[in-house]
């Protein structure tokens, strides 16, 4: 069962529960106050509603802030992520133990999910030390001591902080291997592509230079035969010789349709780029079929698509991708367009140097539209061929 479950429902579940834990000592104090009720020098001692508040509220915002943790980041996280840590240490002082403290190592384990380390470490410290005046106060510990006491929860809080990092380092690691293999399963899929078409023009042209070779010269031997036999022998070598005709026109034609069937299909080669990418739901509208002659126009186009796709995932914070490709015999078009956060100031980072320059070497160019949360679209157009060069080039000049 518990295989089933990721790091993240792993830690929220845990998390929860030390919660709902932390909450049975208080829920028997408050019974046993009605039960036999304390004496009047005691009544302090006893939680009052705001200490339930804060209880009721670190588990609310918990099981919120751990919805969709390693998702999108929002500025809602950061307020409940705020809120829960002030409800611990708002526990601790109204109820006056060291429960507050626990619940502040709960609320350790989403601070790798949301903060840079550093900034997590001292966010962890700096609210373990808030309940020093606590311990002074309400236990009455000396200043050393509370001290000490509040290191003691920072300890465990360190170790629950670094075990939740290394669950979202596995989480990373786990979601790029992901990508990895789907763009292993794409290559692959090109590479076939690629072996099918070089071996049918291996098979096309053996076919050509040997069998059309020697049917050639058996025809024109058949003719001379001809012309030098007579009678019944004759009939049977003119036969002979449309026979060879026939037969030599035969592997014209399947030499014919083995290269016109040499195209790669470019279209099997992107579909298994959306499949399992983390984090980001891949819509594709492909062409069917799409596809292209040359081997290096598909292996450009195929390395675009896959940088494309990288660069929704690391960088544009987005939750859907479309994919569009066509090809209308001049050109052939791929669009990329995300729902990210976009921005106004674009940087050429190595990625869209890259890809420029990879379509700018076959004729092709790269067209780049984003703003401020309207996401990025990336337009690539790659001529069809060799010949439609020209007309592709004067286009992205205009």
């Amino acid at each position: 069962m518990l295989a089933r479950l990721s790091h993240t429902h792993l830690l929220r579940l845990a998390g929860l529960f030390t919660w709902a834990m932390v909450g049975l000592p208080l829920l028997y104090s408050w019974i046993g106050q009605w039960q036999a009720p304390l004496p009047e020098e005691n009544v302090a001692h006893v939680m009052p509603w705001e200490g339930w508040a804060c209880y009721v509220a670190f588990g609310v915002g918990y099981h919120w802030l751990t919805r969709a943790l390693g998702d999108r980041r929002k500025a809602l996280d950061y307020v409940l992520l705020a809120i829960t840590t002030l409800a611990a240490i708002g526990l601790g002082f109204y109820s006056e133990t060291g429960l507050g403290s626990v619940l502040l190592m709960v609320a350790a384990c989403v601070l790798p999910w949301l903060l840079p380390v550093r900034l997590g470490i001292v966010w962890l410290l700096g609210a373990q030390l808030a309940v020093v005046p606590m311990f002074m106060l309400g236990l009455h510990f000396p200043l050393v001591e509370a001290l000490m006491q509040s290191m003691l929860y920072a300890g465990f809080s360190g170790f629950v902080f670094i075990t939740s990092l290394v669950a979202l380092q596995q989480s990373q690691a786990r979601e790029e291997q992901r990508r990895l293999n789907a763009e292993l399963r794409s290559t692959r899929a090109l590479l076939a592509e690629s072996a099918r078409v070089n071996e049918r023009t291996r098979i096309s042209r053996e076919l050509h230079d040997l069998l059309g070779h020697h049917l050639t010269a058996l025809s024109l031997n058949l003719e001379v035969a001809g012309h030098l036999s007579e009678g019944r022998v004759k009939e049977h070598v003119q036969q002979a010789h449309t026979l060879a005709r026939l037969l030599l026109t035969d592997v014209r034609e399947a030499v014919s349709q083995l290269r016109d069937s040499g195209a790669i299909d470019l279209g099997a080669a992107l579909r298994p780029l959306a499949e399992n990418v983390p984090k980001l739901a891949i819509h594709m509208d492909i062409q069917h079929p799409l596809t292209v002659d040359d081997p290096e126009r598909a292996h450009v186009l195929l390395r675009c698509a896959q940088e494309a796709i990288t660069n929704a995932v690391r960088h544009a914070d987005a939750r859907n991708l479309w994919l569009r490709a066509v090809n209308d015999g001049q050109a052939i078009t791929l669009q990329v367009r995300d729902d990210g956060s976009g921005t106004d100031h674009l940087a050429n980072g190595n990625g869209l140097q890259g890809m420029r320059e990879r379509l700018r070497q076959l004729g092709g160019y790269l067209e780049i539209e984003t703003r401020a949360g309207r996401g990025f679209q990336l337009t690539m157009t790659l001529p069809a061929g060799a010949n439609a060069d020209a007309g592709i080039q004067q286009g992205a000049a205009a």
